[in-house]
Parts: C-alpha cells; sequence; structure tokens
C-alpha cells in the first residue's frame, strides 16, 4: 500500500488466511485502537459493488450465521519487518449503498480475542484449592485453539483456599472473572497480539512503567521533528491520595496510613509533581496485613498517580516505526516542564492507500524530567 510498507489482512472462522488480492484492491480505510485499561478494537472500510461476494461472505459472518468466530488478522510489515496489529473476530457489519452500484461502503467492526471470552457464562464453575493465579491459567487454557499463550505474573497476595473451608466459584463469564481477580491484587489484564500472527500473550499482572524506551518523539526541532501535532496539559485535579485505614489489632481503632503513588514498576517520570488535591480513603483493607494493605494502597495511588498528559499524532514513515501502547516513549523539544519519559496509555492506527498515521496518548505523573537526557 505504502512504499516500505506492506499491510497483510487475514479473515476466516478459527484460523484466517490471506483475503484475495480483490479483496485487499477494495480496502479503503483501516483504524485500530490499542489502549490501556480496555479492550483493542478496529475498524475495517471496503469500497465494493453491490453485488460483490465479499459483502455477502462478511455480511454472513457478522450477522451471526455459520461460522460463528469470524477471525481478524491485520499484519503490517515495514521495512521486512511484521508487526501483528491486531488480532480480533467480527461483531459488527454495516453496509452504506452509494449513488451507484459500484461505490457501496462496507465496514467492518471488531474486538480483539478478549470478546471470545464473553460470550459463554460460567458462573459456578469451581477452583478448588487454586489461588487466583492457578483460576487465571486454568480459564485461560480453554482459548489455548486461538493461540493465546498465557503470561500471569504471580501476586505477593497468593491465597490458597482450603477445601473444607471454602472453594471459589467462578462469577460470570471469563473475561469479566479474570478482571475482577486482577482488580483485587491490583493487576492489569490484556491481550496483546503476536509476535507471531495467529498467537497472542494474554498478560495478567501489574502494570509496568519501566524498560527500553522507544524513539523519542521529537517536535519543534526542524528537520528532526518526526511528529506532526504535539500537545500537553497539566490536570492536577486528576491527581488523588489514598489513605489506608488500617485496623490496630487489639483496640480495633482504625489507623490511616498515607501511600505514596512511586513504586519499583511505577517510578516517577515527572521530577515535580502537583499537591494532591482529593483524598480516597481505603476501607477494604482493615481486615487485611500489613504487606496486602500495602499492595493494594500502592496499586491504587499508581493508577491515580498521573497529572501530566499529551497528545499528537505521527507518521509512520517519517517516525521510522510503529510507536506501540502500553510502553515508555522519550518526549524532545517541548520544553524544560514538559520533556522526558511518558507512559503511552492509546494509540490509534490510521491506514489509508499511501499513508500511515498514528494518533496517540502520554501520560506522566508530574512537570520537569527525571532524566538529563532523552534517548534518541
Amino acid at each position: 500500500m505504502i512504499k516500505g510498507i506492506n499491510l497483510t489482512l487475514m479473515i476466516g472462522p478459527g484460523v484466517p488466511v490471506p483475503v484475495p488480492q480483490e479483496a485487499l484492491d477494495a480496502l479503503t480505510n483501516v483504524e485500530i485502537t490499542v489502549a490501556s485499561g480496555r479492550a483493542s478494537g478496529f475498524q475495517l472500510s471496503f469500497s465494493i459493488s453491490t453485488h460483490s461476494p465479499i459483502q455477502t461472505l462478511l455480511l454472513l459472518a457478522g450477522g451471526g450465521s455459520l461460522p460463528p468466530l469470524m477471525r481478524v488478522i491485520l499484519i503490517a510489515t515495514i521495512n521486512g519487518t511484521p508487526n501483528v496489529l491486531m488480532d480480533g473476530v467480527i461483531t459488527n457489519v454495516e453496509v452504506a449503498p452509494g449513488i451507484d452500484k459500484g461505490h457501496t461502503t462496507l465496514t467492518i467492526t471488531g474486538e480483539d480475542l478478549t470478546a471470545v471470552m464473553n460470550w459463554i457464562d460460567f458462573s459456578g464453575f469451581p477452583f478448588p484449592a487454586m489461588p487466583a493465579e492457578l483460576r487465571v491459567l486454568t480459564i485461560l487454557s480453554k482459548y489455548a485453539f486461538l493461540g493465546i499463550i498465557p503470561m500471569v505474573i504471580p501476586s505477593i497476595l497468593i491465597d490458597v483456599p482450603i477445601p473444607i473451608q471454602e472453594i471459589p466459584r467462578q462469577q460470570g463469564k471469563d473475561l469479566e472473572y479474570i478482571k475482577s481477580l486482577a482488580d483485587r491484587v491490583g493487576y492489569v489484564f490484556y491481550l496483546d497480539p503476536g509476535p507471531l500472527p495467529g498467537t497472542n500473550t494474554a498478560y495478567w499482572g501489574p502494570e509496568i512503567k519501566v524498560g527500553m524506551p522507544q524513539p523519542a518523539l521529537n517536535t519543534n526541532m526542524d528537520a528532526f521533528t518526526n511528529v506532526e501535532s504535539l500537545t500537553f496539559s497539566l490536570d492536577a485535579e486528576k491527581k488523588r491520595l489514598p489513605v489506608l485505614m488500617i485496623q490496630e489489632p487489639i483496640s480495633k481503632a482504625p489507623i490511616p496510613i498515607p501511600v505514596p503513588d512511586v513504586t519499583p514498576l511505577n517510578p516517577p517520570l515527572g521530577l515535580i509533581p502537583p499537591i494532591p488535591k482529593h483524598i480516597d480513603f481505603i476501607s477494604e483493607t482493615a481486615n487485611l496485613n500489613p504487606i496486602q494493605a500495602a499492595v493494594i494502597g500502592l496499586t491504587k495511588a499508581a493508577q491515580s498517580s498521573d497529572a501530566v498528559f499529551g497528545s499528537g499524532s505521527l507518521d509512520v514513515l517519517r517516525y521510522g516505526q510503529i510507536l506501540k501502547a502500553r510502553q515508555l516513549v522519550g518526549v524532545r523539544g517541548a520544553g524544560m516542564a514538559f520533556d522526558g519519559l511518558y507512559y503511552v496509555t492509546e494509540v490509534k492506527h490510521k491506514i489509508k492507500r499511501g499513508e500511515y498515521k498514528q494518533d496517540f496518548k502520554l501520560a506522566r505523573n508530574g512537570l520537569v524530567s527525571t532524566l538529563q537526557s532523552v534517548p534518541t
């Protein structure tokens, strides 16, 4: 589609296959959204004729007829390196007839494979003598046929229930139950497509804001500028201070303990954080031991620590690679207050014939970089 970039579209029941060239030629627009805290989604637009076989096939898939699982995989190959952008299922198909028979617009909407985990209610399924980690692995094993590979990080709050006292049972569908188990220990759950087509990593663990940053986003740097737009804002209202309520074991008196938002997995990316204006009292930790309460408190603090936010857009060819969500990225040229490292909270891929752009959102805890220089 673009010089240096090739797009591969695979569609099929269960195991997708590359679409014929006729379908790829009819593809006019691709949008993929990947964001922290929610499922990824995609939308494909085709310009076809009224009698095109592509329309009949995809309408059957989107309308719930056989096969029930119509899978879509999108791969962008940049300078010979394949990047799996999306692996999901079709959830909706819309047709907008044009003024003539040759300009019908077919729009396909879908979500990542977590949508499959939200189909069947398994409420009541028992997990005898299983901590939360093992329950998650057991649930994810049902989806191995979709190429889902679990990456489950054990929590410090490992609690093995004694069968003669309690047998945990699933509440709701697989996706909501896995997320509820993650919330109890301050974890996140999401699917990351790849690294190979047809495989996905199911991550259940802490949200990690450390690691090797992606190439820096440069603005106001003349020939070195690699973004089309980039704006920042400071929203001190979003900064909150969690306060744990611990119960003294002898007198049963409540003891409030403020919790900092700095952890080994959530280091400060800004040197000057705003003073929190809101205090959130966490009462559900009253009956927990100090270690368990501290883990929950630190997680709550990390979730409400961001106060500086950025948004912008870039051209992938000029940037040199695909900007990925849920990772760090550097910013240069925005001034002393806003330069430095940020966590990429959302990325939207926008692909058209001859064009590949991305909209993105960034976040960190405060102003002024904690680094003297930003990695390029």
